[in-house]
């Protein structure tokens, strides 16, 4: 048999700094023969194990400047010198917890600006090079966007518009042999809840008697056993390479939360919300500190 000539494919990850997912899942695209470009917007902080090897890219990209993303599209066309780009990873994205009351509206927006509208950003900025390729576009949920868990509600809805919205693209860009994907990621392990540290209350929130409790929740003390990042990047790749459409779920307690949060009644998941909330329930009014 003649060996294959066929071109390496690519994948361009966007947040790939250490101790996050991105550069896992760049690895793990690496190990299935995948030219990678690795994104941040700092690229000194890509871990060196990443930017050592062979076939693997850094570029600088922040999602949300118009400026570094058409860039980057720029530079990654010129790479590819007419290949196409076969996957496009939206990776990044950032947290926030706090309740309604305690929210920090300007923080909250700028977590869309990364979880929603840099994903947007981004995609149209290397659509043309995605639809040339025939390729897939995917981006990076989470099962917060699949439930209403106190006190994560813009983090859980910023996945929830994108959960809903890919759904959406994945049919306008079908015609165009795109397919769109929506990683439905659960609890796995990384530097995610480093920047969610130091939590702290207002003086006058009405949360303040339960505000170790929030904090504890609030920095990642979940109480489940984390998946092992390389093993949830291995098990995405091989989903995005085997040609999977639509959500694909994975991360410890993925599984779960796809099947339960579709059937069970309300007050249960009432019951179950507000248990990952400790104290919430006991919470009234009148125990306000001012």
């Amino acid at each position: 048999m003649t060996p294959s000539t066929q071109s390496p494919k690519s994948v361009l990850i966007t947040g790939c700094s250490a101790g996050g997912l991105g550069a896992s899942l760049a690895l793990a695209f690496r190990k299935h023969g995948y030219v990678v470009f690795a994104t941040a917007r700092s690229p000194e902080k890509i871990p060196a194990t990443l930017t050592s090897l062979p076939n693997v890219h850094t570029l600088s990209l922040d999602v949300t400047s118009d400026e570094s993303v058409y860039a980057a599209a720029k530079s990654v066309k010129a790479t590819l010198t007419g290949k196409g780009l076969d996957v496009l990873f939206n990776n990044s994205g950032i947290g926030y917890s706090s309740s309604l009351l305690d929210l920090d509206i300007e923080r909250a927006k700028q977590l869309y600006e990364v979880n929603f509208w840099g994903v947007i950003r981004t995609t149209q900025a290397f659509a043309d090079l995605v639809i040339e390729a025939k390729g897939a576009i995917v981006n990076q949920g989470s099962i917060s966007g699949e439930s209403y868990e106190p006190f994560n509600s813009i983090y859980g809805s910023s996945k929830t518009a994108l959960a809903i919205a890919g759904e959406a693209w994945r049919l306008e860009l079908q015609p165009l042999g795109v397919r769109v994907i929506t990683v439905q990621t659960g609890v796995v392990e990384s530097e995610f809840f480093e920047g969610l540290k130091g939590f702290n209350l207002p003086e006058t929130s009405y949360y303040r008697p339960i505000e170790d409790q929030l904090r504890r929740r609030a920095e990642g003390e979940a109480g489940y056993k984390a998946m092992r990042a390389d093993l949830y990047a291995e098990q995405v790749a091989r989903d995005v390479v085997s040609g999977k459409n639509g959500k694909i779920w994975r991360g410890t307690m993925a599984a779960p939360v796809k099947y339960l949060m579709w059937w069970l009644p309300t007050w249960l998941a009432d019951y179950l919300l507000t248990g990952l909330s400790p104290g919430l329930a006991e919470l009234s009014p009148d125990r306000r500190q001012v």
